[in-house]
């Protein structure tokens, strides 16, 4: 069973921004599907609890630059 979350992240200007993180985020093991939109801030996440958490997700947006918040 997936759980859904939208997380705010920050630091988004742009298309490539949005490619970038869902790039980042649709490569981890566990996601679903994963939309990234610039003008909101925020990343809607679709995932499998049991191979991969909120948590990790967050860290891997991180990883690309952007700030959870």
């Amino acid at each position: 069973m997936s759980e859904s979350a939208i997380l705010t992240v920050n630091g988004m200007k742009c298309g490539g921004c949005e490619a970038n993180v869902t790039g980042k985020v649709s490569a981890l093991p566990g996601v679903v599907s994963v939309t990234a939109s610039h003008q909101n801030n925020q990343v809607s996440v679709e995932f499998d609890p049991e191979q991969t958490s909120l948590e990790t997700i967050s860290q891997s947006i991180q990883q690309a630059g952007y700030s959870i918040g």
